[in-house]
């Protein structure tokens, strides 16, 4: 189910998985953390594929810009987001990351009607704001074990005035190498083990992901382009509460 959102939306999901691997299958914290962090990676590399048949690969990679706009912040974020989550966790700032997501969800309802024809802001500015914001999803992808999607669509349509669905491919575009980076940094501390104690569980957990992100790449050209965008916010709204409840 998460791996079809994930196809479907441009996510990896991670938001939903997060509190049924700390609750129902009862792994610690950052353990939890960092097999969201590998099922986000499968999601991510297997919707962009998928995605193909609506969103071809030369429509993303024409707008190898706004990628690299984002990366250049968002890499950095990553691995520093990854270094102090293995360290502590912030309630505060699981609290300002929460407030942040439906800060986002109202304005992509309000700004429905126009949020997906201008951009928010253009040349310089937008060069800086899209620094600025890759490294602070960057930071919270690390910290929380997401593919940072629920940010980075909402970046994508509100400040580069990207279509919502190119959005979502444009996302997994920018997410994929994003999580490599934090996966690298989490791979320096022993709670990495937990991937290699869980293979089973991972290897069922990763065909359920792969079948549901080719479940959602087909759906992606059967649902109109104006029912997304008020699902994402629906999206933004549950996962600002999920992340409220985090400890």
């Amino acid at each position: 189910m998460i791996g079809a959102l994930g196809g479907l939306i441009g996510l990896g999901g991670a938001e939903f998985r997060l509190p049924l691997l700390i609750g129902p299958f009862r792994f610690g914290a950052l353990e939890a953390v960092v097999l969201n962090k590998a099922m986000s990676l499968v999601v991510v590399a297997t919707a962009l594929i998928f995605r193909t048949r609506t969103v071809p690969l030369d429509a993303v990679a024409t707008h190898w810009p706004i990628i690299l706009n984002l990366l250049a912040g968002s890499l950095i974020g990553a691995w520093f987001g990854a270094g102090w989550a293995v360290r502590a966790k912030s309630e505060t700032l699981y609290r300002v990351i929460a407030v942040l997501l439906t800060i986002i969800a109202v304005v992509l309802l309000v700004g429905h009607g126009f949020a997906e024809s201008q951009p928010l802001l253009t040349g310089i500015w937008q060069l800086v704001a899209g620094i600025v914001s890759g490294l602070a999803i960057g930071v919270v992808a690390s910290l929380l074990g997401v593919a940072g999607g629920e940010l980075l669509i909402p970046t994508l349509v509100l400040l580069f005035g990207a279509d919502i669905k190119l959005a979502g491919s444009l996302s997994l575009a920018v997410s994929l190498p994003t999580m490599l980076v934090g996966f690298t940094r989490y791979s320096r501390d022993q709670s990495f083990a937990v991937l290699g104690h869980n293979r089973t569980f991972l290897l069922v957990m990763a065909l359920g992901s792969i079948c549901g992100t080719f479940i959602g790449g087909l759906l992606l050209g059967l649902v109109p382009a104006f029912v997304l965008l008020p699902a994402l916010s629906a999206i933004l709204f549950i996962s600002a509460a999920k992340v409220w409840r985090h400890q």
